[in-house]
């Protein structure tokens, strides 16, 4: 007998869990369309809205196109990987799923614990973003909030021009803070209560989520496409800005690593990876999928092809019309839209940002519950963490106690701290789903796969190596912070789910 530390979940456990449609089973009403929409609403968002601008302004300047290039080639390989194995077990654990099947029980363990860290912190880290961008909304109506409410405990916010804007955000001296109306945040409120919206609507239903999100993905790609059309028109009239904030494409290395130069190309990637990873999300709903082994594959690539067009298009744009050392701020695209000085514009783009960044925070926080789902339905997690609300058909009990605690999250912690976090969890993520195809291919040739990822081996290792070399890319603190929640979760590993593994006892099953 083989080490249980690696005990696989069988292929014919898998398709029979993919074929329940009993009451404790998750609803089957997905079609292509919702799912396209689904990864489109997770992959537009706090990437291009919020973190695009202080990549840039940190890492790579205006060649914060090429982080987007490399991140997008990075996702398109383990996206290939993610496309066979959605078809091929449409269950709703996503990578943890893959991971069960492949590479063993403890392997599947540390990537679900992993998604976790990725699909919790991301939705706080989008929370923040949505709460920021809700403040300058409301300011181009002339409402002010107090700043009390509106960032994390200690941030400094200062009033200039009529407006409550961050101290940091500002290039006021502290002599100059201190003779105009100033105040420090106390709790994100704003945060907190969008994070529990989002969650009251999952906790009610998958189709209604999915609908409120197909209604928000339109809005938004109307507020992209608006930004470029009116920043194009800026550009081709203003050509002596655009080529002056141009003029040094990849501006010279500091002398550090990351500091501009080609490592700021990569650590900008390993940056800006945060906006792409919603359509690993879209694997998490294959059970809710009415036909998975042919749509997964169509929603998970199809998203991820039509948002890096966008994507390297909005950058580009964005870097020509504001010089990269002024976008280190909370929302880049809102102040180059006004830099256009076309107003409207600015109200289009800051309602779809806001729209952007709640679709994403719904998207993370399904992805999250599936996974808890998942785990639960496994015996690695409380049984509590599996129960399914008898009228809505949803994880109810789950779905509620991640979204308070993700609300807390968002409310306390700086954005900054959390979006490096989430990159290094997917990039994690990826490294696994990769390997798992290549490992599955070896081991059960046989399988009948509705989607094939083409050039195996040589896909699932292109995507291993971008993977490790974007995280190689990121701060050591955030290396430190990912290894201490692995630490936390063996613990859990090994004092909860050993005893409770529904594979390691068969006995338990059904129970």
């Amino acid at each position: 007998m083989g080490n249980p530390l690696f005990a696989t979940k069988s292929m014919d456990t898998l398709m029979q869990e993919a074929g329940d449609t009993g009451e404790h089973s998750l609803k089957r009403v997905l079609g292509p369309v919702n799912l396209i929409t689904l990864g489109i609403g997770a992959i537009i968002g706090a990437g291009i809205f919020v973190l695009t601008g202080s990549a840039a302004s940190l890492y790579a300047g205006p060649a914060i196109m090429l982080s987007y290039v490399l991140a997008g080639v990075g996702c398109a390989f383990a996206g290939l990987c993610y496309a066979e194995f959605a078809s091929l077990i449409p269950i709703a654990g996503s990578a943890y799923t893959y991971g069960y099947a492949t590479l063993g029980e403890i392997i599947a363990w540390i990537i679900g614990w992993d998604l976790i860290l990725e699909y919790a912190f991301g939705a706080a880290t989008v929370a923040s973003g949505w709460s920021s961008t809700l403040v300058a909304f409301l300011q181009d109506y002339g409402i002010n909030l107090p700043p009390q409410i509106c960032d994390v405990p200690g941030a400094h916010w200062v009033f200039v021009d009529g407006r409550w804007v961050p101290v940091a955000t500002t290039s006021l001296t502290s002599a100059q803070v201190l003779s105009l109306p100033h105040a420090t945040s106390s709790f994100n409120l704003i945060a907190f209560l969008a994070v529990l919206a989002v969650t009251t609507i999952l906790i009610v239903g998958i189709k209604e989520s999915a609908n409120f999100n197909t209604t928000i993905v339109f809005v938004k790609l109307t507020a992209v496409v608006t930004f470029i059309a009116v920043s194009a028109v800026f550009v081709s009239r203003h050509a002596a800005v655009a080529h002056a904030n141009w003029s040094v494409f990849i501006p010279p290395n500091t002398g550090s690593f990351g500091s501009y130069g080609w490592s700021g190309i990569l650590r900008g990637a390993g940056v800006v990876f945060f906006a792409y990873i919603g359509f690993d999300a879209v694997s998490t709903a294959a059970q809710e999928a009415r036909n998975p082994q042919k749509d997964m594959p169509v929603g998970i690539l199809g998203s991820l092809a039509v948002c890096t067009v966008l994507y390297i298009i909005v950058c580009g744009l964005l870097t020509a019309t504001v010089h990269y050392s002024r976008l280190n701020i909370g929302a880049p695209v809102s102040l180059a839209i006004r830099e256009t000085g076309v107003k409207w514009g600015s109200y289009v783009v800051n309602a779809g940002a806001l729209a952007g960044l709640s679709t994403v925070m719904l998207v993370m926080l399904l992805g999250q519950s599936r996974v808890f789902y998942s785990m639960a339905h496994d015996g690695l997690l409380w049984k509590w963490a599996g129960d399914i609300h008898p009228r809505f058909r949803t994880p109810w009990k789950s779905t509620a106690i991640v979204g308070l605690c993700v609300a807390i999250v968002a409310a306390l912690v700086p954005i900054g701290d959390l979006g490096q976090l989430v990159s290094i969890g997917t990039l994690l993520a990826f490294v696994i789903v990769c390997a798992g195809v290549w490992i599955l291919r070896v081991r059960r040739p046989e399988l009948k796969r509705p989607f094939r990822t083409p050039w195996v081996p040589v896909v699932p290792i292109l995507g291993i190596i971008v993977s490790l070399g974007l995280m190689a890319g990121l701060k050591g603190l955030t290396w430190l912070r990912l290894i201490v929640w692995l630490v936390i979760g063996m613990v859990i590993y090994f004092t909860y789910s050993v005893k409770h593994s529904r594979v390691r006892h068969p006995e338990l099953r059904g129970k």
